[in-house]
Parts: C-alpha cells; sequence; structure tokens
C-alpha cells in the first residue's frame, strides 16, 4: 500500500517536470491509479480538516498524465474517485474567480489563485474510452489544478501578488494569513 509519506513535495524537481501521455491503458496503469489512490486517502486520514479532493501520478512521484478527482468533494466517508487519463482543457470559459486552493505537494500552505469558472475537458478514462465533459465551479478549479500537476505547474505559480496571498490552517482548521516575510520569502527560493 502507498502512503502519504510516497507524496513528493517541492522543492522536489518532478514536480516542474511534464509528464509523459499514456499510450494504453495496462494493468500498470490500473496499479498506479490504486496507487495514487491509497495515497490520497492516507493523507487524508492524517487531516483533520481537510480532504484529499485530487491528485496527480506525478505527485507519487511517477512522471504520467493520470489525475484522480474525488466524486463527491463534500462527503469525507466516500472514498471513490474519477480517473482521468491524458487530461486536457479543450476551452476555457466562464469568468475569472479567485479562490483559496491547497496542495498535497505544498506543505501546509494555501493560496488565492485566479482561474476560469469553467472549463472543458477532454480525457480517457481506466476504460479506454474518450469523454467530454464541461467543469464549473470547484470541480472546474480542480481539473485545473491537477492539469498543472501534468504539466508541471504548481498553484503557487499562479499568485502573483504576494501580499495577503498566502495561508495555513491553524488547529480548528480555520485559514489565517502568513506574513510575506516571515514564511514565504525565503520559502520561495524552495518553490522555484
Amino acid at each position: 500500500m502507498v502512503k502519504k509519506e510516497n507524496i513528493i513535495t517541492l522543492p522536489n524537481p518532478h514536480l516542474r517536470q511534464k509528464s509523459l501521455k499514456i499510450k494504453e491503458v495496462t494493468d500498470s496503469v490500473r496499479q498506479l491509479v490504486d496507487n495514487m489512490t491509497d495515497a490520497a486517502l492516507d493523507w487524508e486520514a492524517s487531516r483533520p480538516h481537510e480532504v484529499s479532493a485530487a491528485l496527480a501520478a506525478v505527485q507519487i512521484d511517477a512522471l504520467q498524465r493520470v489525475v484522480i478527482i474525488r466524486s463527491d468533494f463534500d462527503n469525507k466517508e466516500s472514498k471513490e474517485f474519477t480517473v482521468l487519463i491524458n487530461p486536457e482543457i479543450v476551452k476555457y470559459e466562464g469568468s475569472i474567480v479567485t479562490d483559496y486552493e491547497g496542495c498535497l505537494s505544498v506543505s501546509n500552505i494555501y493560496g488565492k489563485v485566479p482561474r476560469h469558472s469553467k472549463v472543458r475537458v477532454r480525457a480517457t478514462t481506466l476504460d479506454g474510452e474518450e469523454v467530454r465533459f464541461k467543469a464549473t465551479g470547484f470541480l472546474a478549479r480542480v481539473v485545473q489544478h491537477e492539469i498543472d500537476h501534468t504539466n508541471g505547474t504548481v498553484f503557487i505559480d499562479h499568485i502573483k501578488d504576494s501580499h495577503d496571498a498566502f495561508y495555513t490552517l491553524d488547529s480548528e482548521g480555520e485559514l489565517i494569513p502568513l506574513e510575506y516575510d516571515e514564511h514565504i520569502k525565503d520559502n520561495r527560493l524552495l518553490w522555484d
């Protein structure tokens, strides 16, 4: 079983690399999905105030274009994930909305990230079928975040204004601002 300790974090250089396309859904791809799910759920089990919304294969150090997205964001008891192989955004739509994001590969840091409110996506399922769908709201944010991972981009790369942009969680699960000079400036070098 793959554990939360297998999730790589910045400054690991693999998080800055593009993942390779999957040519065929094989048993090794299915095993990769199982490993990703195990790691995501193990991480979540250690975090009382957070849910593991999604994970990209690169986050367990597999440079393959595979992401898993939780099927029900509002129910931590539901352990089901939707698998997207070679996902790509074919069209960005809607307005730009800035909201909070976190990442299993950016430890204990959250930020306000601008994203499109709607996207059209094309991907392949674990059964090898092509799917197309429109994602809106939080799902659109999650899809963009995970597809970014397959392209070597991390959410903090989208944050241009460093002041009043970075947060951490307190013991009650509430977001509290981080002082730029105190926490971010020195660590930023690790992220680049």
